[in-house]
């Protein structure tokens, strides 16, 4: 789109409003955004934070970056300017679940901070918590079920994160969750604590 096209468009206010939606819900609306290198077990810590969350009647919803890659971001690369694409478009996605009233948590290995820091600015502070899924490389690639670690030590899967492309580890994340360490209870726990406690859920 030019910015020419770009001027024209103008934001149409809703009728129903964010916080009226927060109010049906009976809770607080925000952004779990699990990073983490392939294979430190971020889809498995969003699934089942969302299973608990769904057990209280809670609404919310898991963005995962390998199913979002099927649809929305298909064609989407890994290059540099491909990633931070993706995680532009998940971000403003994630801006639009908040506002629906739903709890959203993204699994994206999504390695560059400042890709990062600019889906954190879509939403209102306190929105957006970063969950860095800390797990060392040697063990990631110990339960890499699919090999792909291998085929990127092979050659076969150019600027794979970890291999032959960098992972930014985050600056101050509001959660750490060491997975190779911690159970996925204690993990699930940790997030459900930090939700109660900044009165989330």
């Amino acid at each position: 789109m030019s910015r020419d096209s770009a001027a024209h468009i103008v934001w149409h206010p809703t009728t129903v409003t964010k916080k009226d939606r927060l109010e049906r819900a009976g809770h607080k609306s925000c952004i779990l955004w699990f990073t983490g290198l392939s294979g430190a077990g971020k889809s498995t810590l969003a699934n089942a934070v969302e299973y608990e969350l769904h057990q209280r009647g809670l609404a919310s919803y898991v963005l995962d970056g390998d199913n979002i890659r099927h649809g929305l971001n298909r064609g989407l690369g890994f290059g540099p300017d491909d990633r931070k694409e993706n995680i532009r478009r998940i971000g403003e996605v994630a801006k639009l679940f908040v506002d629906a009233g739903v709890i959203t948590l993204t699994a994206f290995i999504s390695p560059y901070r400042e890709d990062r820091e600019l889906a954190r600015g879509l939403v209102a502070a306190g929105e957006f918590i970063e969950v860095y899924v800390k797990c060392p490389l040697s063990e990631c690639e110990r339960r890499d079920v699919k090999g792909l670690y291998q085929k990127a030590r092979n050659g076969e899967i150019p600027q794979f994160t970890g291999i032959s492309s960098p992972y930014e580890e985050p600056d101050a994340a509001e959660l750490v969750i060491e997975s190779d360490a911690q159970t996925i209870r204690e993990s699930v726990q940790t997030v459900l604590v930090y939700l109660e406690q900044k009165g989330i859920i």
